[in-house]
């Protein structure tokens, strides 16, 4: 499966870019909404991104390996496309990946709730009316 469509390279690149032009202009750096999704589809490992940098392979965003501890950071999509699997899988892409929440809050979510799967759960119950589980306290 191709990993990034160029729809999606453009969407990515233009998260990055608008964040460098806020830091150089001295502004509040933008927080985008996650992009694209990327999955194991064998375990649990999970990557929302947000920008893609000018290497062409540097994602920014969060990544969830499966730990229970979400981190914002970056992620190399040329090591995640050479994963390889068993039963020949590897990395997928969410194809009907949507959100409407910034980058922060999945953070915030996904680090209470101990993974992105668990957040994005939590998020889509939240948004049907609040009829799910709440959102655990904060450790810290």
């Amino acid at each position: 499966m191709i990993l990034l469509t160029p729809e999606l390279r453009f969407a990515l690149r233009a998260n990055d870019i608008n964040r460098r032009a806020a830091a150089i202009g001295g502004q509040t750096e933008p927080d985008p909404v996650p992009v694209v999704k990327f999955f194991n589809p064998l375990g649990a490992a999970t990557w929302l991104a947000t920008e893609l940098y000018d290497d062409d392979d540097t994602l920014f965003g969060l990544a969830d390996l499966g730990f229970g501890c979400p981190e914002l950071g970056v992620f190399s999509l040329s090591e995640m496309a050479s994963v390889r699997l068993p039963f020949g899988m590897g990395i997928e892409r969410d194809l009907p990946f949507e959100s409407i929440h910034p980058i922060s809050t999945w953070a915030e979510w996904a680090r209470r709730a101990g993974s992105i799967l668990w957040a994005e759960t939590l998020l889509r119950r939240a948004a049907r009316g609040g009829d799910g589980p709440e959102l655990p306290p904060s450790g810290g």
